[in-house]
């Protein structure tokens, strides 16, 4: 029997967004057509940078940067 590993599930403002787990963040967050430069990204409370391997069953939240001038 195979296993199936759950989904990464990402969440940005009220939309959620589900990918397969192994990308890398910032992969799932343009697969989600999301521009990484422009998200803050908190996994269980701590904030992680696009490079980290997302792994079955994350729950990743998506914050919204501001800036100008």
């Amino acid at each position: 029997m195979t296993h199936r590993p759950t989904p990464v599930t990402l969440t940005y403002r009220r939309e959620t967004f589900t990918v397969r787990p192994g990308m890398t963040l910032r992969q799932a967050i343009q697969r989600c057509g999301l521009n990484p430069e422009t998200v803050l990204t908190v996994r269980n409370g701590a904030l992680i940078t696009g490079d980290v391997v997302l792994e079955s069953g994350d729950r990743v939240k998506l914050v919204a940067t501001f800036s100008g001038g």
